[in-house]
């Protein structure tokens, strides 16, 4: 039986991406905004040829998100102020993570796949399942893996923002998406 081989994620060359929406009347003149996520880590390990016995893990530091949106210099305090002290609690939760517990894979090419991801998050003091599909292209020294899924906030405790003295109301879910590079090991 051939062994696991082990890809370390390269945060330089990936892309994790949060966005929130806004909701209510206030929606259509209001701010939604993206966040990139700077500071993560984390390994793919599979069966060459097969992807069989898959898996993935990953850690980002909570504090690390970075607003993408062109806003003014006050707008951006308050959403960064909002985002980790209020709904991130970044001090409190410095670490979010991400363990699958299962991974499906169709192969679609010599080198692509389509696959299903069952895991763990843990967000915020909670953990709970996530799936998501993600699509996979194996290279003889690296792994692309790119998707998006959604996250509902209140399924992780944490309080739907708002701004503005509650004028605006955030949507309570979030777009996570994602393009991973990652570089074989050993």
């Amino acid at each position: 039986m051939t062994a696991p081989v082990c890809y370390q994620i390269d945060a330089k060359l990936s892309q994790l991406t949060v966005h929130a929406f806004a909701s209510g009347l206030a929606a259509v003149v209001a701010h939604n905004p993206k966040f990139a996520i700077r500071d993560f880590s984390g390994d793919a390990r599979f069966t060459p040829g097969t992807l069989g016995n898959a898996s993935i893990r990953l850690r980002i530091k909570s504090s690390s998100l970075d607003l993408m949106d062109e806003v003014s210099e006050y707008d951006r305090r308050e959403i960064g102020r909002v985002t980790f002290d209020e709904v991130l609690e970044t001090k409190r939760f410095p670490e979010i993570a991400y363990e699958s517990k299962h991974v499906t894979a169709t192969q679609l090419g010599e080198n692509l796949y389509a696959t299903n991801i069952t895991g763990d998050l843990a967000l915020h003091g909670i953990t709970n399942r996530v799936d998501f599909p993600a699509q996979v292209v194996v290279g003889e020294d690296t792994l692309r893996g790119y998707g998006n899924f959604s996250v509902k906030q209140t399924e992780f405790g944490i309080s739907v923002a708002s701004v503005a003295g509650g004028t605006l109301k955030m949507k309570d879910e979030l777009k996570i998406a994602f393009f991973i590079v990652a570089k074989k090991q050993g």
